[in-house]
């Protein structure tokens, strides 16, 4: 990082990118909990570059690996990226409640940094593959009682739970599962009794009707070649048919033809 524009606002992509650079001095041994906490903390509240450029300042840039300087070309971020999706701001919306009845987040929507959801004798889901997300990590709390709650995430983020159980049980087949980088972290927490949180990992709908239409043109492909396959066997046989059919012929005219010789040769012969 240089000075040549200190003062230019920073994007959510270059906190994550000095954030990526800490995880790795975490990892290495370069710094310890305490001063990685702090320095994350002061990353994400980093609001220029000249806040950023100090924190990573002291990490070498080669020993284990590289460290990542920060771009200081604004570039808006891929459509669909994480990056992206991290908009900030607030939730459009940040509770729900079913009461012998049901409830549904689902499509595009923006996660708050804190979302709270309550279910009585009913249930929910709160589908986030579309959504966006108001912070890096956002936290699902889900009281059930006597009721079920289902938790959809994307591929690629990460999810932890800490939801407590009585006579109930939160989900925890997809924790541990590592996020793609810059991804968010989705931590789902809360109270079940009688009752269950469930989460699961499932593909966007966009990307899921993407993957059946390949799957459909590559059935329609292989379906294409086994009948061009079909009509070049058929050609082959019918080739090969008319060969043995023309090699009969020219043995039945050689046989004939050695058959008259004979005759004659006799008659003249006699005569």
């Amino acid at each position: 990082m240089t000075d040549d524009a200190p003062d230019l606002r920073a994007s959510d992509a270059d906190r994550e990118r000095v954030a990526e650079v800490l995880r790795d001095a975490l990892a290495e041994g370069r710094l310890d909990m305490a001063e990685f906490e702090e320095r994350l903390d002061a990353t994400y509240a980093a609001r220029t570059y000249r806040d950023l450029a100090p924190i990573t300042k002291d990490l070498p840039a080669g020993a284990v690996a590289a460290a990542p300087k920060v771009s200081m070309t604004k570039e808006p971020a891929e459509p669909g990226s994480w990056a992206a999706r991290i908009t900030g701001g607030e939730g459009s919306s940040t509770w729900a409640v079913a009461v012998m009845s049901g409830f549904q987040r689902k499509g595009r929507w923006r996660v708050p940094k804190r979302f709270n959801c309550f279910a009585f004798w009913g249930g929910g889901e709160i589908d986030l593959r579309e959504a966006d997300f108001a912070d890096r990590e956002v936290v699902v709390n889900c009281v059930a009682v006597m009721g079920g709650m289902n938790v959809v995430v994307p591929p690629g983020v990460e999810v932890v739970v800490r939801g407590i159980g009585v006579m109930g049980g939160f989900d925890h087949s997809e924790e541990g599962v590592p996020g793609d980088p810059g991804a968010p972290r989705v931590v789902v927490t809360g109270f079940a009794f009688w009752g269950g949180v469930g989460v699961e990992r499932k593909l966007p709908r966009a990307e899921r009707q993407r993957l059946k239409q390949e799957r459909r043109q590559e059935r329609l492909d292989r379906r294409e070649a086994r009948r061009e396959l079909r009509a070049s066997l058929r050609d082959d046989v019918q080739d090969a048919q008319q060969r043995m059919l023309e090699g009969h012929r020219e043995m039945v005219d050689r046989h004939l033809d050695r058959h008259l010789d004979r005759h004659l040769d006799r008659k003249f012969k006699k005569d």
